[in-house]
């Protein structure tokens, strides 16, 4: 603590203490300079080639000559190991070497010059020097807090102090720049004493000048302006001469100065010009030097000054604008490569650093927009920014790349407006929840309008300008980008928020005209010359124009048009593309699709509970049906070109649509149009027999096609079909366990749910074998005949019980019947293999027959009586000799074998 004078002579007794360690510092660099000179001055000895007489070495006149076994005198900081004895005679090469010493000899590796430093050295003659500089500056900073927290001074003495302390750091570093300069001693570039010492005292120079205006308010705005300039433009100079230390601590510590020195209530206006001066000089300095690291650096920090009372109920809105504005403008003058002040660059290059410079700066000005509620002021800045970044963008090339900054954060701009009026569309289609979503507010509808109309006039009408101005094929393509997607982004985010997602004939008409604008453009651009990107630039144009037609059914019609609009986008894109083929369309028509996809997980029943009670023809069959059929289209078009990815992706789009089609058809027929009723067995078996049917056309598809997405779809429609099976058919909903009732004696749910897949199993199983594992074929055809079996089985049990199969008893004729029954199926089985040749058929014969006879032994047995066991045994016994006969006799009929030729004795 500050307890009287003795502390402030403690202090300034420390900055003498301070200078005389510099001094001591810059003693010892000398020697340690002189010594790395001599040692350089050797080993350039020792690599010159000495003619054949005996000659002196020559020794350079201000170094002293060491004797042969006395090394030069180290310096005392400094433990190097000395260098090899030097003799005062060089002898000369033996005659045999001589010819290879004529040659020069290769340069060493690693010079003494240019070792690698050790830890010992990287810590004495770095780390320290940076820390210590990074600690001048905070103890500058800290002394003013805690002179301001304690009260120990008035303000007039803690600005003097700071101000002394501050020319004091920025005299030693130009005293010992200068004892450098004048001693011949190189300074390291990584850690600059005068650099270092100049940046802290840059910094709490800052500091000071702003705690005296923005604190104590000795300063008018006019007077600290000009000081803080005047520190800013000599930060700039004193970093021409001491590098790039001083730049980064300096802009490092003039950004970090608010947040150090900071008062009870924040005046943004002082602020935002203080940093404003800051950027200038940063900016100023990056371009003298051409440091873009510096830039970068400047940017982040001016973007992260962006944040403070945003989130404020009493948020300040113009100094938040006069911010992003002014940086936005330096970036422009100084940052920005090909552009006023800004560095040159080659003709049609995208340079990062000035592209993203610009979008950081819009970045800024939308969460002033988003945080401000859209207040006029905020909108107003945020339309001059994006109309900044269109000017400096077709004037500097480099700057293209912020074109998608600036229609993003339009994008985001408009879309927050129009979810502000309908927080419902943030939540599933059950409805807000409470509390759920931004509160819906009122804001300036006509200058959002308006807004709206000036951007996307001026990204539209300059994409298309810029065509044909730049030999690069990148450029003109970013801007045709940019004048597509913008428009339409912001009509749709006008009709969310006007029109609520509903009908609007007049949002409608926009898009028409829109398309029809797009469509002028797509046609003068076919017209002209070739030129770089002119052919992707008109296919994003005609892309456009199927968009606004798209946007314009949506419009017209029911909310689930806008599903069939962008499936309609993604053919039409794939046609395109034929026309052009250019890589991106194929990939932008995948990219419609996947939209398509996820516009389904939203709500499966696209237009909500509008589905209609019409069995098949309802909106399912257009929210579906129509998006399938353009998939499929545009399948078969992009497949001409080649199978990628793409394609792959439409594919499956297709493949799913028809699936979810017939499923969600199916649900809507089973239940009445009620589709959040539970499964029946009529469900299950439509389900089952419209996977197999769809598993066999893909399966025959993938023989022409070769695509592995139909392999694919094959094989999952296959397995949702066995799971179908087991779970549904078989155990959730089996008549034999549950009570269902299955209708008529012949034509029922039966015939419908087990004797229909039992035959496409079948026919499933034919088209696979040879094609895929015999494992995967067999395992198809198993199930063809458990089903068959099972089907043969109800209908038996149907013949007894009627509709309701789970009650009643089971009698002894039933029992007979249900083997007669299936002794006869296997009879069936084996005639048909041994018609057909297939051993597939006689097999399952086999089966079917031997869980007969197992059937005849353990059931029949035990619960016939009568002339029932009677029969049922004799009717098996008879079979299965019969069946032994067909086998011995037809299928594998012996030969006798020919008599043996009988020989003559003679």
């Amino acid at each position: 603590m500050f307890d009287g004078p003795f502390d402030v002579f403690a202090l300034i007794i420390a900055i003498i203490a301070v200078l005389i360690a510099i001094k001591a510092s810059s003693q010892a660099a000398e020697l340690r300079r002189k010594l790395n000179t001599l040692e350089e001055m050797f080993y350039a000895q020792r690599r010159v080639i000495q003619p054949p007489p005996l000659v002196p070495a020559q020794i350079q006149p201000e170094a002293p000559v060491a004797t042969a076994t006395e090394p030069p005198p180290l310096a005392p900081e400094t433990e190097t190991a000395p260098p090899p004895p030097v003799t005062k005679d060089v002898l000369p090469p033996p005659p045999a070497a001589s010819a290879e010493a004529a040659a020069p000899p290769p340069l060493p590796a690693r010079t003494p010059g240019t070792r690698e430093p050790g830890f010992e050295e990287r810590l004495g003659t770095r780390w320290v020097v940076w820390i210590g500089g990074l600690a001048l500056a905070l103890g500058g900073f800290f002394m003013v807090r805690y002179s301001i927290e304690a009260g120990l001074v008035g303000p007039a003495v803690r600005v003097f102090l700071g101000g002394l302390f501050a020319a004091a750091l920025l005299g030693a570093g130009e005293w010992s720049r200068r004892k450098e300069s004048i001693s011949n001693i190189a300074a390291l570039p990584i850690a600059n004493i005068p650099a270092i010492l100049t940046a802290a005292g840059t910094a709490v120079a800052f500091a000071t000048i702003y705690a005296a205006y923005a604190l104590y308010g000795f300063l008018v705005p006019a007077t600290a302006f000009v000081l803080l300039g005047i520190v800013a433009m000599g930060t700039l100079a004193a970093a021409l001469l001491h590098g790039p230390a001083l730049a980064g601590l300096g802009v490092v510590g003039a950004f970090v100065t608010p947040i150090l020195v900071t008062s009870g209530k924040p005046d943004y206006w002082a602020l935002y010009i203080y940093l404003a001066i800051v950027t200038a000089a940063s900016f100023g300095l990056a371009r003298i030097r051409l440091w873009r690291w510096l830039a970068v650096t400047t940017i982040a920090f001016a973007v992260f000054w962006i944040f403070p009372g945003l989130d404020g109920g009493d948020m300040q809105v113009a100094p938040h604008a006069f911010h992003a504005i002014a940086g936005f403008v330096l970036a422009a003058l100084l940052v920005v490569c090909g552009f006023m002040f800004g560095p040159t660059i080659a003709d049609g290059e995208i340079e990062p650093v000035s592209s993203s410079s610009l979008g950081a700066y819009l970045f800024g000005a939308m969460l002033i927009v988003l945080s401000s509620a859209h207040a006029d002021l905020a909108l107003i800045a945020f339309t001059l920014l994006v109309g900044g970044t269109l000017f400096v963008a077709w004037r500097a090339p480099a700057a293209t790349g912020a074109l998608g900054a600036a229609a993003a954060t339009v994008f985001i701009v408009f879309a927050e407006w129009a979810v502000r009026a309908n927080p419902d569309m943030l939540v599933l289609p059950g409805g807000p929840l409470p509390g759920v979503g931004p509160v819906a507010t009122d804001s300036a509808v006509t200058l959002h309008l308006v807004m709206a109309a000036i951007l996307a006039a001026g990204f539209g009408i300059a994409g298309f300008l810029a065509q044909g101005r730049s030999n690069s094929a990148i450029i003109p393509v970013v801007w045709s980008a940019a004048a597509v997607t913008t428009p339409i982004a912001i009509l749709v985010a006008l009709y969310a928020r006007i029109a609520h997602l509903d009908r609007s004939i007049p949002f409608a008409i926009l898009a028409v005209l829109l398309a029809a604008v797009f469509g002028a453009a797509t046609e003068a651009l076919t017209r002209r010359e070739t030129r770089p990107g002119l052919a992707t630039s008109t296919a994003l144009f005609a892309t456009g124009t199927l968009g606004a037609l798209a946007l314009a059914l949506t419009f017209a019609l029911e909310k689930g048009w806008l599903t069939i609009a962008l499936a309609l986008m993604s053919l039409g894109t794939a046609w395109i593309s034929m026309q052009r083929p250019i890589p991106v369309l194929r990939r932008l028509s995948a990219v419609f699709a996947a939209i398509v996809t996820a516009r389904i997980g939203y709500d499966p029943r696209i237009v909500g509970d509008a589905v209609g009670t019409t069995p098949v023809l309802n909106w399912l069959l257009w929210g579906y049906g129509l998006p399938a059929a353009s998939f499929w289209g545009a399948s078969i078009l992009l497949r001409r070109r080649g199978d990628d990815a793409p394609l792959r992706v439409v594919e499956t789009a297709a493949i799913l649509f028809t699936a979810l089609l017939a499923f969600t058809e199916i649900r809507h027929f089973a239940t009445g149009g009620h589709m959040a009723d539970a499964p029946s067995l009529l469900e299950c078996a439509l389900q089952v027999c419209v996977s197999l049917a769809m598993a066999i056309g893909l399966e025959r598809l993938r023989l022409r096609s070769h695509s592995v997405v139909h392999n694919v779809g094959a094989v999952v429609l296959t397995a949702i079909a066995g799971v179908i099976s087991v779970f549904g058919l078989l155990i959730a909903e089996n008549p034999l366990i549950w009570r269902v009732d299955v209708g008529g004696a012949v034509f029922n749910l039966l015939l419908l749910g087990y004797a229909l897949p039992a035959v496409l199993l079948l026919l499933l199983s034919y088209a696979v074998v040879g094609q895929r594992g015999k494992v995967y074929a067999n395992t198809i055809a198993g199930g063809a005949l458990l089903f068959a079996l099972a089907y043969v089985t109800l209908e038996i049990r149907r013949f007894y019980h009627g509709p309701i199969l789970s009650t009643g008893p089971t009698t002894g004729a039933e029992q007979y019947t249900y083997s007669i029954g299936w002794l006869g199926f296997g009879v069936l089985l084996l005639g048909v293999g041994i018609l057909v040749n297939s051993e597939r058929a006689r097999l399952a014969s086999a089966a079917v027959i031997a869980l007969t006879i197992l059937k005849a032994f353990v059931i029949d047995m035990s619960t016939l009586t009568g002339v029932y066991r009677a029969l049922s045994f004799m009717c098996l016994g008879v079979v299965l000799v019969a069946i032994g006969w067909l086998y011995q006799r037809i299928l594998f009929r012996r030969q006798a074998p020919p008599p043996a030729p009988q020989t003559s004795v003679g």
